[in-house]
């Protein structure tokens, strides 16, 4: 079963206040892009690599691919305005003989091979899967600034990335959402959208997502209590 890996990082990184695109940032001495590559780098059944990056990255993004010795095809894309945009342009970049396609933030530069391998056997099988962890906080529901409800977390999963698909199941559910203006924040939501069947695979809470300058903060000691001293 062939398999592509859509790696969205056309995303700006103004609310990090960084001075270049968030996927470009790095952490420990390696961008985010880097280490989301060398993880797909090391699983075996991924065939090809779309990347989608910001206008006039394309060359740092060929950079960073080289660098992590992706041995796959890489074919590196502008992205769109929003992610959902980005990854339809990527979408309409891979190969038409793969099966399944696996999504994944390079600003989750801590998810495992083994995320990677779990959500693609589990895709195969059902249709999707996702990444996901169980919520651990007591949820409200605020109104002006004040609790109107406490909402139970029972059944309540936070989405993570990779996501998988079977490429047909996510391109319909794409096209039904350009054609009706549907958007979503994440891919999962459109296969919903369209009647497909999501599994779940849990993740991890360090398999976090850099956002914010403490997101990137949390990163960098992640990756300090992981070196060798």
């Amino acid at each position: 079963m062939r398999v592509s890996a859509i790696v969205v990082a056309a995303g700006s990184g103004a609310r990090l206040g960084a001075s270049i695109s968030k996927a470009f940032v790095m952490i420990g001495g390696i961008t985010l892009l880097a280490r989301t590559l060398r993880t797909i780098g090391s699983v075996a059944s991924i065939d090809e690599v779309v990347i989608t990056v910001p206008a006039g990255m394309e060359p740092k993004a060929r950079e960073e691919a080289n660098a992590a010795g992706v041995s796959v095809p890489v074919k590196i894309v502008v992205g769109g305005a929003e992610r959902q945009d980005s990854v339809r342009i990527a979408l309409s970049f891979s190969s038409a003989t793969a099966e399944l396609v696996v999504i994944h933030d390079a600003a989750r530069p801590f998810a495992t091979p083994l995320m990677f391998e779990s959500c693609i056997e589990r895709a195969g099988a059902i249709g999707a899967a996702i990444v996901a962890i169980p919520l651990a906080d007591t949820l409200k529901r605020v109104e002006q600034e004040t609790i109107a409800a406490t909402v139970s977390r029972a059944g309540l999963w936070q989405a993570q990335t990779p996501q998988a698909f079977r490429r047909q199941l996510l391109i319909e559910a794409h096209e039904r959402a350009a054609l009706e203006k549907i958007t979503a924040t994440d891919d999962a939501d459109l296969v919903e959208q369209i009647g497909g069947r999501v599994a779940i695979v849990e993740g991890s809470p360090l398999n976090l997502k850099i956002t914010t300058p403490e997101d990137l903060s949390l990163a960098e000691a992640i990756v300090a209590s992981r070196s060798p001293r």
